[in-house]
């Protein structure tokens, strides 16, 4: 018996149709015989057993009884080590779980285990994670695709059907486009809507929580389940989370959708364009209005992006010295020496260059020139959007700018790397949900993916309209 989705096992456990531990058996069975995929960095199946004991002997009445997740290795866990896919955290032991993961086993769900991404979540292909690459499930036979980034082993892990939903984390696209290479289901959610706490951070004003699945039925389960106010965060939206999953609702007419020029790249690939048109076309006949819209600002996003970002990321990674937990370099003879070779040795190269870049436009005489006019174009791009949703309901773009590519090729090109991120940087800068749906094929038969964008807290209308292109993907 197939098991791809949340709603059919929640049934056929709550009927009684199968036991909580042959549904995760399943999903053991599939990890194990899928290894060579590197989709979880941890993956112990006692510790399964352990939970799943915790479950049935419990009388809660759970709303995600026994659903098998993949839990980003961002996210801290009490009962698992957690790494950040860094050496500098190898034998790291979190005393404390997430909000978000914690919500999730208050829900009686089950992690299998904690999915591969790329080094404090910075890179577009998970390629930068101190325990390998991830391949993409859907790679062509005798080939190696990357899943993208940084959520890649979370995308990669439900496109193969190794767990029936995933959390990830988006700072700049790490959950959109991912989901986009992978051909699944992955929203951002508006910043604020779910804590941050007990995820490691990387760039604190743009990191949110999100989640991956094979629809949107199962999206907007999960995401009613992680979303919610934490006194923990100081950044936490204290807003009522509506019932995204029995509020949806495909019916599309009378909606404006906006397509931004700006999205329109002379270099983007036929593939990407023809789906995008059919996207548009099928949203029209289904009563939704199209409007050309501008974002003016959209040029500017991934700089300002990359200029923020590397800020606040050489400003958290300080506190990894090798003092109080992680790695320590055994080299050092003096207290200065081991902060030195500890981060020189348990940093990887792309980490160690967005540290640097970071800490130099935060040094004086820069902090001016680059840090603050980033953070003014930053306002200029939200308030595009702003300008844009009086016009418009939500708005539809491609996700990413090519399907998914070789594993290797982009690597020693940091910049062609950045610019996979220049369909989803804005939404981030922005703080404003998005969501990525697969839509269409490439010629090369790879999947891709289209992004839909609403006002802030709107969760419900993407889901909407992610719904409705779900059932009219012709």
């Amino acid at each position: 018996m197939e098991f791809n989705t949340i709603t059919e096992s929640l049934e056929k456990i709550n009927s009684n149709k199968i036991s909580i531990v042959e549904l995760n058996d399943i999903f053991i069975n599939r990890i194990k015989k899928n290894k060579n995929l590197n989709a979880f960095i941890y993956f112990d199946e006692e510790n399964i057993s352990q939970q799943i004991k915790k479950i049935q002997s419990s009388k809660k009445n759970f709303k995600l009884k026994g659903i098998p997740l993949a839990i980003k290795d961002l996210f801290c866990t009490k009962n698992m080590p957690t790494t950040a896919g860094s050496k500098i955290l190898q034998n790291f032991q979190p005393s404390y779980e997430s909000h978000v993961s914690q919500k999730l086993l208050d829900q009686g769900s089950i992690f299998l285990g904690k999915a591969n991404c790329d080094e404090f979540a910075m890179g577009s292909a998970t390629n930068t994670s101190y325990y390998g690459n991830t391949i993409n499930p859907i790679s062509p036979r005798g080939s190696q695709l990357v899943p993208g980034g940084s959520s890649g082993g979370s995308a990669a892990a439900v496109a193969a059907n190794l767990c029936l939903g995933a959390t990830g984390t988006d700072t700049g696209g790490s959950i959109r486009q991912p989901a986009s290479f992978c051909g699944v289901v992955g929203i951002k959610p508006t910043y604020g809507l779910c804590s941050r706490w007990g995820i490691i951070a990387f760039a604190s004003s743009l990191d949110q929580a999100g989640v991956f699945a094979n629809n949107i039925a199962d999206t907007a389960i999960l995401l009613r389940e992680i979303a919610g106010h934490d006194n923990k965060d100081s950044t936490s939206a204290n807003r009522e989370i509506p019932n995204y999953f029995e509020n949806l609702n495909q019916d599309m007419s009378g909606k404006v959708v906006g397509v931004p020029k700006e999205y329109i790249l002379p270099d983007i690939p036929e593939d990407i364009s023809k789906i995008w048109e059919q996207a548009i076309k099928s949203l029209e006949r289904g009563g939704v209005k199209v409007k050309n819209i501008s974002l003016p600002h959209t040029k500017y996003a991934l700089p300002a992006y990359y200029i923020i970002a590397p800020a606040e990321a050489s400003s958290n990674l300080a506190r990894y010295d090798g003092v109080r937990y992680g790695f320590r370099s055994e080299e050092g003879t003096s207290l200065d020496e081991m902060y030195e070779l500890t981060r020189s040795e348990g940093f990887g190269k792309e980490v160690k260059r967005r540290v640097l870049i970071g800490t130099y436009v935060l040094s004086a005489g820069y902090y001016e020139a680059y840090y603050m006019k980033a953070q003014k174009v930053r306002r200029l791009i939200s308030n595009d959007f702003n300008e844009a949703f009086n016009e418009c309901d939500f708005i539809l773009t491609p996700t990413a700018p090519s399907p998914a590519f070789p594993i290797g090729e982009k690597e020693d090109d940091p910049i062609k790397m950045y610019l996979n991120d220049i369909f989803t940087v804005p939404a981030s800068l922005a703080g404003i949900p998005g969501i990525s749906i697969p839509f269409g094929k490439s010629q090369n038969g790879l999947p891709l993916g289209i992004q839909l964008l609403s006002k802030h807290f709107d969760e419900q209308l993407v889901l909407n309209a992610g719904l409705y292109l779900e059932k009219n993907n012709v």
